[in-house]
């Protein structure tokens, strides 16, 4: 697995419940972690942050193995261990893993008062 690949992995739900959902890599940890930073998908795209959240479909980069239209949700945070990786359904673009990264980034940067 590498970076901007979309996995299958086991994530926590809403009521806490562990299901099967995508997430796509957007850091690898530093090698002693075997784990990325990663965030979910979902099809409720009703949750869409404008200007954060980014709806990508099975069309998009490299993801026809996704199976409908989804949200790739920023604020959906794991750190993923390689060894819980179920499979992978693709990856995203060059091009969208450095938006989502600038994203985040400059959210994380911003200064609350």
């Amino acid at each position: 697995m590498k970076e901007r690949d979309v996995i299958v992995v086991y994530l926590k739900g809403s009521e806490g419940q562990l299901k099967l959902r995508p997430a796509v890599c957007l850091r690898q940890l530093p090698h002693n972690y075997h784990a990325f930073i990663a965030c979910g998908l979902t099809t409720r795209l009703q949750y869409c942050v404008e200007g954060f959240d980014e709806i990508v479909t099975p069309q998009d980069d490299n993801l026809e193995r996704l199976r409908e239209t989804s949200l790739i949700r920023l604020g959906f945070l794991s750190q993923i261990q390689i060894d819980e990786i179920v499979g992978r359904v693709g990856s995203i673009s060059e091009e969208r893993h450095k938006r989502l990264l600038k994203k985040l980034s400059d959210y994380l940067e911003e200064v609350s008062e």
